[in-house]
């Protein structure tokens, strides 16, 4: 929905509901699922209708409602979508938005981040946030009460480059959990592009980065921003779980370009350097590359190329932070 952000709030990146101040319906944990809600008719549970989302009794005091979730990653919020799938007579009529950069929830001290906004039922409700600090709790707010499906948090995620820069092992630089961001892809129809830098191992073929079939000339790309300017001394190139449907080749650029436009790093008009050339991939299996790498020079982006087409479950650029 946004490129270049995350949802910082994902399971998916460790995103935890710390509490709520009521789920009778519904549990809060549901709000950070990285899965699309769903709605299943017949499925009631002793409370009532089940939902797939966090779902609070009706109100019949003054005040509203509220939950608590610390963020995966740290990082600075650009907007907030407030799903209230599946949720129609029962959504809230309005919601709001405080956060907090403590660095435990024992010290959290709030601050508006978005005010009372309407909400519609059965949709993405989606609201910028100019809000430039850091953060890592936020607490939605919703009035007077009711149910939403999911919240998603999106934002660009801010490392702390000091306990990187002095890890003993070069840290993995396209991670997001280490400020890595997708700037472009040439195709996503399968996979989502975030994909390809999350942590971990993905759960199945759904969790990669994957493109359609290729019906005519050419291949497939992914432009990388690394979390800091880095010198690249390997790269992990994987296709877990990709078995009749991974790349044939793939081949990797580089650029040492710190400010520019997503537009200039697709067009052409920033200069890249091939770091990798076109090599043999294989099913369900992990590519380490590190003789193989041509080039020893600072870089800041990366572009992955894959030949002709197929699904790549992670990339890992693994160097040493350079100022």
């Amino acid at each position: 929905m946004f490129p270049g952000l995350i949802d910082l709030a994902s399971e998916l990146v460790g995103g935890v509901v710390l509490g709520a101040n009521d789920e009778f319906f519904g549990s809060a944990e549901n709000l950070v699922k990285a899965s699309q809600p769903v709605f299943l008719p017949d499925k009631f549970t002793d409370r009532g209708k089940w939902m797939d989302g966090w779902e609070t009794r009706r109100k019949r005091t003054p005040g509203h409602d509220w939950c608590i979730i610390r963020l995966g990653l740290p990082g600075v919020i650009r907007a907030i979508d407030v799903d209230t799938a599946h949720f129609l007579g029962n959504f809230p009529s309005h919601c709001s938005l405080d956060v907090s950069g403590a660095a435990d929830a024992k010290t959290i001290d709030w601050t508006p981040a978005l005010g009372k906004m309407r909400l519609e039922g059965g949709q993405h409700n989606v609201f910028d946030v100019a809000h430039t600090a850091r953060v890592t709790h936020v607490r939605l707010n919703i009035h007077p009460d009711g149910g939403v499906a999911r919240l998603r948090v999106y934002g660009e995620a801010i490392p702390d480059l000091a306990k990187l820069k002095a890890s003993a092992d070069p840290p993995d630089l396209a991670c997001v959990v280490n400020g890595g961001r997708v700037i472009a892809s040439s195709d996503q129809f399968f996979g989502e592009q975030q994909n390809l830098i999350l942590p971990g191992r993905p759960l199945n073929m759904g969790g990669g980065w994957e493109t359609r079939r290729r019906r005519g000339p050419g291949y497939d790309w992914i432009i990388v921003q690394l979390g800091a300017r880095a010198m690249i001394q390997r790269i992990s190139v994987e296709t877990e779980h990709y078995k009749g449907n991974y790349p044939d080749r793939c081949s990797i650029d580089v650029c040492d370009a710190p400010g520019p436009l997503a537009e200039d790093l697709i067009t052409g008009r920033t200069e890249w350097n091939q770091l990798l050339v076109e090599s043999k991939l294989e099913p369900d299996s992990t590519r380490l590359f590190e003789s193989e790498l041509k080039l020893s020079v600072p870089v800041t982006h990366i572009r992955l190329k894959i030949f002709p087409d197929g699904g790549i479950s992670r990339l890992r650029v693994f160097g040493t932070i350079v100022e």
